[in-house]
């Protein structure tokens, strides 16, 4: 666990020799200090976790004023019907991140260090050693932005995905584990990025290698509109314009050689936030991947939370995925064998005071028209499996 050590440390310690502090213990303004941070949008965050509004800061001078935030976190859960290879029980570091960004100027930059997992619905548990060295490395974002005006911006560099309604880090999340169409989406990706907004629209496209392929064949969109502060709806769409055989980790053959489409809706009134989703993805026939028929899944989800105080929230999601075919016709397996479908539901209290979290994630996923031995437990022909996470940690 070196790689989740020595990032924290180097940070630690450089805290403790420098003249930085905390943005609520700075002297008067008319010192020569920092300014206050602008609005903090990388990492997104979704409800009900907040992170730190008063980050340590570090002035650098000429390259500008530096902001270090990150999480510490660990989990621990009991599943039922486990897969050959998974546990019944685990404990182990869920985030273990320095971030590291600047957010005024042209020139901006943006570095995420540390280890992480992913822990997903329906599939095994890949602990965060395991999950560092098997996708994105001890650095899994990091880019430069430039900045000519407010309304236009350009990264370059390893990127979060602009699909989906779920992001890729358990802290940046409202449940610990990610869904059943997170499982079909790209996470990270390098390449370039362009970013426009005026008044309502923003508009962001990216040209990156997918499913971390390195093979610079994927395009992505964006189109986002706030109605007002409470109704937004957007639109996402992406592919890859090539075929490509590129397999690792990270990257899958048939996801990466796909076309993706997502409508996502968020609607906040009180203490409610919603967040309905619909997903389309199209996998092409191609003798390059080796499938002689195309295939498809479809699903949608419903993401919510109710914050009962500024302290404590429950979160919830439903969702539902279908893939096409059937297992002769030859297409390809895109979920639990051609053709079959799965539900999930999940349901995630929380509790957050100041910098301290701690949540359970209650979740059951529900597997229809498996493919023999594609499902859970020791044959994998179980249909169901149950999970009891908790996870617990800091941002700071």
């Amino acid at each position: 666990m070196k790689q989740l050590v020595l990032p924290i440390a180097m940070v630690l310690a450089a805290a403790g020799s420098t003249t930085a502090a905390l943005a609520d213990d700075q002297p008067p303004a008319d010192a020569a200090t920092p300014p206050a941070p602008a609005a903090m949008t990388t990492p997104a965050m979704s409800y009900p976790l907040t992170a730190n509004p008063k980050p340590v800061s570090f002035d650098f001078g000429p390259l500008g004023t530096a902001y270090v935030t990150g999480a510490v976190s660990a989990l621990a859960f009991s599943q039922s019907d486990a897969v050959p290879g998974d546990r019944t029980t685990r404990a182990d570091v869920s985030n273990g991140q320095v971030i590291v960004q600047t957010t005024d100027g042209v020139f901006q930059y943006f570095v995420q260090a540390g280890g992480y997992s992913f822990p997903t619905l329906g599939t095994p548990y890949l602990t965060a050693s395991r999950t560092v060295d098997a996708t994105y490395g001890v650095v899994p974002q990091a880019f430069i932005k430039l900045v000519p005006n407010a309304n236009l911006s350009f990264q370059i560099g390893k990127l979060p995905t602009l699909i989906g309604a779920e992001y890729t880090f358990t802290f940046e999340n409202t449940n610990i584990e990610r869904g059943l169409l997170w499982n079909q989406e790209n996470a990270v990706n390098r390449g370039v990025q362009g970013n426009y907004s005026d008044g309502p629209l923003a508009i962001s496209v990216a040209w990156t290698d997918g499913f971390y392929s390195n093979r610079y064949s994927w395009g992505t969109a964006s189109l986002a509109y706030t109605f007002d502060p409470a109704n937004i709806l957007s639109f996402v769409a992406g592919g890859n314009f090539d075929k490509t055989t590129q397999v690792t980790s990270a990257t899958p053959l048939l996801q990466n050689n796909e076309e993706i489409f997502n409508i996502i809706y968020t609607h906040t009134d009180g203490p409610w936030t919603l967040q309905p989703y619909v997903q389309y993805t199209r996998v092409p026939k191609s003798s390059d991947s080796g499938t002689t028929r195309s295939a498809s899944t479809y699903g949608a989800a419903l993401l919510g939370n109710y914050a009962f105080d500024p302290q404590f929230s429950l979160a919830g999601r439903v969702e539902y995925i279908g893939s096409s075919g059937n297992a002769s016709d030859g297409a390809p397996n895109l979920l639990y064998g051609p053709g079959s479908k799965a539900w999930s539901l999940t349901l995630t209290p929380t509790w957050q005071i100041q910098r301290f979290f701690a949540r359970v994630d209650l979740s059951y996923v529900k597997v229809n028209s498996a493919a023999p031995g594609a499902a859970f437990g020791d044959n994998g022909a179980k249909t169901s499996q149950g999970r009891i996470m908790a996870e617990a940690g800091i941002l700071f």
